[in-house]
């Protein structure tokens, strides 16, 4: 079967996620965490997943709030970079813990540089990413200079 927009076919689904989208990126907001590590997640999370769309569309929405390009060049390898802080080295790692599942659970990320509202927030935003990037690469959003 050819590849079909999902949006298209079931807007109403796709704004129930548009929806479900904000309300973790206003949890991410509510617990403090800073709008370029929410981008990151969002990178980071698209990274694993393989979806281009998504990597373009936040690496820019980074660069607009001021993300440097070193840090996004070495996203893929962050716990081998010393460009992150604690807090976003424990946000990326649960981020990647949430997009894998490893069984049994991965838990190196948890040096406790994240609240508990952190945490189920960051987790939230790799839950919704992961839904967007489904999206995106089931229907075919293409990717071109």
């Amino acid at each position: 079967m050819p590849q079909i927009n999902l949006a298209k076919q079931h807007p109403a689904v796709y704004e129930q996620l548009a929806s479900f989208s904000g309300a973790a990126e206003n949890a991410a907001a509510a617990a403090g965490l800073d709008p370029k590590l929410v981008e990151l997640v969002k990178i980071r999370v698209s990274q694993l997943n393989g979806c281009a769309f998504c990597i373009r569309l936040h690496t820019r929405d980074a660069l607009a709030l001021g993300e440097h390009s070193d840090r996004l060049a070495v996203l893929a390898a962050w716990w081998e970079s010393q460009y992150f802080s604690p807090l976003e080295a424990a946000a990326l790692g649960l981020a990647e813990e949430v997009t894998k599942l490893s069984v049994p659970p991965r838990t190196d990320w948890d040096t406790g540089a994240l609240s508990e509202e952190q945490s189920s927030a960051v987790s939230w935003l790799a839950v919704v990413m992961g839904a967007w990037n489904r999206v995106a690469i089931r229907s075919g959003y293409r990717v071109a200079p």
